[in-house]
């Protein structure tokens, strides 16, 4: 009976999947069809991206439900440990993977940036763009860690914040009332429950994603030609080739035997959700119901996928290097010392690693690669560095997301040991 129950979830989840994926393609084709039409910066036909809102309203539910959720599984979960010493292991595992499998991105792209350059010829007469006033070297350590008052962490914008919060609140239940208190069973309660919620907005995920793409290639469409068509032609094929190359080897190594099928049985959805939303927040649900579904202990998911959600970021390594390369070939600089390329593995870590969850700081990253690299060209490479960005955003939000869950399996083995997977399924079955 069991069997018969899990071919037919089986079906039901590859079912929900399809759909989705024709929601994709369905508003893509709508997008071509449609396209916006503007003169100069005026828009005089909105073409398919009236169906925005459709998306908008999606992501804005997830949002809704990440904030709650975030604080209470990661609370509860160290609240109810009953080893500080775990909680530790779990989370300095995890951050060291982080920084681990970022520079193994960076230095990929590099190799294929040289084998692949993505312009062949100096641009001419670049318009100068302008450039925000930058946040300072000291604003950005303290935003890194805190807001400036609690109300401020009910936002999604200050997830680093919140997870910081999180894991304080988390540590203080666990040594003051204990795990067995109230407040450690309400917390634990909350994050079940707001993953009913999940499940409930999931059903209206097609609808959303038939919106997203609509307004995705009716706006973009236009946009994508030459030296950008060349560097999405590079980067897009790259993100797959990484997910079904780089993704099994790390399954593998953190599973072992059986890990690869079981990652690609689990990978689809939390990697459909995220090329659809662009949001790696937005995924940790969907995230966690992989994990869970793969035997990962409660206490590494509810750790791992929130802080991978603002930390771990090979999609954006992939992209700041290609940033970086590109640049170097629209100013006619030499993409080929080694000295520059430990310095752009080093800023793409720190720049998509350590400061992607960073609030207030939008487009960060863009701005310390430019200043690094660019100074004297500093207002011109900004909005070229933005705009490749926003091109290639959802494979690498796709890439930063559906990698959270596979880190959980490395984490996994070394805090529940080579066989944590075998044991899951072992209890699964019985």
């Amino acid at each position: 009976m069991s069997e018969k129950l899990t071919k037919k979830s089986v079906a039901h989840n590859y079912a929900f999947l399809a759909v989705m994926l024709g929601s994709m393609i369905l508003g893509s084709i709508v997008g071509a069809i449609f396209p916006q039409v503007k003169e100069g910066d005026e828009v005089v036909k909105a073409g398919a991206t009236v169906l925005k809102p459709l998306g908008t309203l999606f992501i804005n539910m997830m949002f809704c439900i990440v904030v709650p959720m975030v604080f209470s599984s990661i609370a509860g979960s160290i609240a109810t440990m009953r080893s500080r010493r775990r909680a530790g292991k779990i989370m300095g595992t995890t951050i060291l993977t982080f920084v681990i499998t970022g520079a193994i991105a960076a230095t990929i792209m590099i190799v294929l940036m040289k084998l692949i350059p993505p312009v062949l010829e100096p641009w001419s007469n670049l318009a100068e763009g302008v450039v925000d006033d930058p946040i300072s070297i000291p604003d950005l350590i303290v935003n890194f860690f805190t807001v400036s008052d609690f109300s401020s962490l009910l936002s999604r914008s200050a997830m680093l914040p919140l997870i910081v919060f999180s894991i304080l609140v988390g540590f203080g239940v666990n040594l003051g009332p204990g795990p067995d208190s109230p407040i450690a069973t309400l917390l634990t309660s909350l994050a079940e429950a707001m993953m009913k919620v999940v499940q409930l907005v999931t059903y209206y995920a097609p609808i959303a994603f038939f919106g997203f793409f609509a307004d995705l290639v009716a706006t973009y469409g236009s946009q994508i030609t030459a030296d950008y068509a060349r560097a999405l032609a590079v980067y897009y094929p790259l993100c797959f080739v990484y997910i079904f190359t780089a993704f099994p080897l790390f399954a593998w190594f953190g599973g072992g035997k059986g890990a690869v099928g079981e990652m690609f049985r689990r990978i689809a959805r939390p990697a459909i959700t995220s090329l659809g939303t662009c949001s790696s927040v937005a995924t940790i649900p969907t995230n966690m119901e992989a994990a869970e579904d793969t035997g990962i202990s409660k206490d590494v998911s509810e750790i791992v996928l929130p802080l991978g959600a603002t930390m771990h970021m090979d999609g954006s390594c992939f992209s700041c290097v290609l940033k970086i390369a590109f640049l170097f070939g629209v100013f006619g600089k030499p993409f080929n010392s080694i000295s520059d390329f430990i310095l752009i593995i080093l800023v793409a870590v720190l720049s998509s690693v350590g400061m992607s969850g960073v609030p207030g700081g939008g487009y960060i990253g863009e701005f310390i690669m430019c200043s690094v690299f660019f100074p004297d060209q500093l207002a011109v490479a900004y909005p070229i560095a933005i705009t490749i960005g926003n091109l290639v955003d959802p494979p690498a939000t796709m890439i930063n997301s559906a990698g959270d869950y596979v880190v959980s399996f490395i984490v996994s083995r070394f805090v529940d040991g080579k066989d944590w997977l075998q044991k899951a399924r072992a209890a699964r079955n019985a």
